[in-house]
């Protein structure tokens, strides 16, 4: 199947190429360079991504499908708007590991997070961003899909170019994925609690509630690094029995590669080798 995207002239004077593509070849033209990419959720997707999108991109797109004999056009017109997209897209492993939650649980999970699961739109403009992560994770609308920014063999391919990979829509009840959520901007702060001592999990818990806050959720922790730079390079408790510490400037010994929100696992609650992260509303 070989794949056509054009973008067209309002007087068809003059068509701008965008991109072709024929099986795992594709090539791109002008200013859509390295930005214009086949979204492939099946064999038969001829779906079009574009990143970096401006003002310039508005207009009418036709895209041609050359099948054997067999030609078939489709035209759509995009409108650009500006992103209302503030917040934060993460992805979520419940404590018991990766593959476990059914689309009610994901719900609950991005819920107790202080979250909510993340809609396509969100996703799509977190890979923009940069997000890339190979498990798959539950949306808002019942897909299942992953951002990929390196393509490489174990996340769908190193062939295929960046994007959106989709397994598409799968049964809510009965299927096991991660999940995608999604955090607003923070209303209160999240900070890392000075104590003399490691603490317990529950230690934890008590040392937040005694400074008049609550042991932060991993959605605060994101928006925190996300949103407002927090950096800290101390490993501590959250919400979910979860350790991790935020990285916005890398670092070695910390994250040397790339800002992250680093994450040591879910370890025995009664260790007492972790500091907290605790959060207070204002």
């Amino acid at each position: 199947m070989r794949v056509k995207w054009t973008k067209v002239a309002e007087d068809e004077s003059y068509n701008e190429d965008v991109l072709v593509g024929m099986g795992f070849h594709v090539k791109t033209y002008g200013s859509f360079i390295d930005r214009a990419f086949l979204q492939r959720a099946n064999e038969e997707d001829a779906s079009l991504v574009l990143t970096d999108i401006s003002k310039e991109d508005t207009g009418r797109y036709r895209c041609e499908i050359f099948n054997g004999m067999d030609e078939q056009m489709y035209e759509v017109v995009l409108e650009v708007k500006g992103s209302d997209i503030n917040g934060v897209v993460f992805p979520y492993s419940p404590p018991g590991g990766r593959y476990n939650l059914n689309f009610q649980s994901a719900e609950q999970a991005c819920v107790e997070q202080g979250s909510v699961v993340a809609s396509f739109d969100q996703l799509l403009e977190a890979w923009k961003g940069g997000l890339d992560w190979c498990n798959a994770g539950w949306l808002s609308d019942g897909t299942v899909q992953y951002p990929i920014t390196k393509p490489r063999q174990a996340c769908g391919g190193s062939n295929n170019g960046p994007g959106l990979r989709s397994y598409g829509r799968r049964d809510k009840q009965l299927s096991r994925y991660d999940v995608f959520c999604y955090a607003t901007p923070l209303t209160g702060r999240f900070y890392w609690l000075v104590q003399p001592e490691r603490l317990s999990y529950d230690e934890a818990v008590q040392a937040c509630i005694d400074d008049g806050a609550e042991i932060a959720k991993v959605g605060q922790i994101y928006a925190a690094w996300k949103l407002e730079s927090f950096d800290r390079c101390d490993a501590g408790w959250l919400a979910d029995g979860s350790v991790r510490y935020p990285i916005s400037r890398p670092r070695k010994n910390c994250s040397p590669t790339e800002a992250a929100v680093r994450i040591v696992g879910f370890p025995d609650k009664a260790q007492k080798l972790y500091g907290v992260y605790c959060y207070k509303e204002q």
